[in-house]
């Protein structure tokens, strides 16, 4: 199973702004599927459907080479 990234759309928002929907991307930024996700839970569940192992963000401004940023759903 390979790990794919929940993100927040859209990237690089400020602070306070809205999260509009979310997409399932593996760690070289290549999305998974061409799905906008409304939810975080749908985006985990069609990983998970997908066979994938799914991490979700821990921090507003994301980097997947950093471990801290993420964790497991």
């Amino acid at each position: 199973m390979a790990n794919v990234y929940v993100e927040p759309q859209p990237k690089g928002r400020p602070e306070g702004s809205a999260i509009t929907h979310y997409v399932l991307e593996y760690k070289n930024d290549v999305r998974v599927t061409v799905n906008d996700y409304k939810t975080q839970a749908e985006a985990i569940t069609a990983a998970k459907n997908l066979g994938h192992s799914p991490l979700v963000a821990r921090v507003r401004n994301t980097d997947k080479g950093n471990p801290d940023h993420w964790r497991s759903a």
